[in-house]
């Protein structure tokens, strides 16, 4: 038996759960040049489900470093730990805004391995934060 598709509507729903930004590294899809993926958080081959709670929206910057990774490793315990879960978890009690907005930094090892494993501030993402800040347009509201 065929892997279930996502659907237009689950799509459109999981837009609209995002608010138009990425799950994982808040990057609003109305300001880049990619299109934006519906992201197995659990990926099929891994068992994942093509449902609501298993499904994110992300960037093609952090769905293509995670691809099928479910967990990273922390760089400061060196402990292999899960991936953020954008239906499990909140983002802000794994994740914070440096002075300027510009980077991500992890709180737990969750969030630290995620950051990590993702690279959740590569350099042209954290050129469009400053640019976005500099406009009004960054960070996106919690």
């Amino acid at each position: 038996m065929p892997a279930k598709r996502i659907s237009d509507k689950q799509r459109q729903q999981v837009i609209k759960r995002a608010n138009g930004y990425c799950e994982y590294c808040r990057c609003p899809d109305s300001f880049t040049s990619d299109p934006f993926s519906v992201d197995h958080i659990i990926p099929k081959v891994r068992g994942g489900k093509t449902t609501p709670g298993n499904l994110a929206y992300a960037c093609q910057g952090c769905n293509g470093k995670k691809r099928d990774k479910v967990k990273a490793i922390d760089p400061f315990t060196d402990d292999t730990v899960p991936l953020f879960h954008p239906r499990r978890q909140q983002w802000s009690d794994h994740f914070e805004w440096n002075e300027d907005f510009t980077l991500i930094v992890g709180l737990t090892t969750c969030g630290r391995a995620t950051v990590d494993a993702l690279d959740l501030n590569r350099k042209g993402i954290v050129n469009l934060r400053r640019l976005l800040r500099n406009s009004n347009y960054h960070p996106p509201e919690e």
